[in-house]
């Protein structure tokens, strides 16, 4: 299958850097202009940008822009506090609504011809989930202190020997589903729209399928900031 068309190749092509056509470049500069990460930026940029122009002057009658930004910002804050408590709300919530704008933005991009969305790529969703599963044993171990190990014990001393396996392997088993949902789904939108533009043409053939990625890029990222959420609850969490 053809490369896509990519707005951000083009300009590093004509800039004379390279542009790697795989996951991962060769050398250390392929591997920076990668698709994956330049999109990255780009959408880092974007949030950057946005925040500045809609909230460079706080008032106490908020415009349309400050408005926006006290909708998203509170409930998510509100959401947080509700599932995993104010402390953790307190102390996580940078990393988890920095998480849940940037996916549900990388998501949403790859809708725009010549984009590709950075999170269709499993170095970004495996990297964000490494984050989430390290963050989520430093929590345990912080509460619990070296009781955390109770959490991967079972209810009952002589089932340790099937419920710690289990336990253990359904733990790392999260570094994949977590990295892998997110991926494989805006993964197969992009690969979907990209056969529809390319056997229907531009224009209304992949209307409906785009109105669906909007929706399927807005699901994955509420899922996968929910079960960051869950996972640090369930790590403060007593051992029953």
């Amino acid at each position: 299958m053809e490369h896509p068309i990519l707005f951000i190749s083009i300009i590093l092509e004509k800039l004379g850097l390279p542009v790697p056509h795989g996951p991962v470049g060769h050398g250390i500069l392929e591997q920076l202009c990668a698709p994956y990460m330049t999109y990255t930026w780009l959408v880092m940029a974007f949030l950057f940008i946005v925040a500045k122009l809609t909230l460079s002057n706080l008032e106490m009658v908020p415009g349309k822009g400050q408005n926006f930004w006290e909708i998203v910002i509170g409930g998510m804050d509100d959401f947080f506090a509700d599932n995993m408590g104010r402390r953790l709300t307190d102390q996580f919530f940078p990393m988890l609504a920095t998480f849940g704008l940037y996916i549900a933005v990388a998501n949403l991009i790859g809708l725009i011809p010549g984009f590709m969305s950075p999170t269709a790529s499993i170095n970004t969703t495996l990297a964000l989930t490494i984050i989430v599963w390290v963050s989520h044993h430093f929590i345990g171990f912080r509460e619990h202190g070296l009781h955390y190990y109770k959490h991967f014990m079972g209810p009952m001393w002589w089932l340790v020997p099937l419920m710690l396996p289990i336990e253990l392997i359904s733990n790392l088993a999260r570094l994949l589903s977590l990295s892998i949902r997110l991926f494989g789904n805006i993964m197969a939108k992009e690969t979907l729209l990209g056969i529809l533009f390319m056997l229907a043409g531009a224009f209304f053939a992949p209307l409906p399928i785009m109105v669906l990625g909007v929706l399927v890029s807005l699901v994955q990222a509420m899922v996968f900031v929910l079960l960051a959420v869950v996972y640090f609850s369930q790590a403060q969490e007593h051992a029953h």
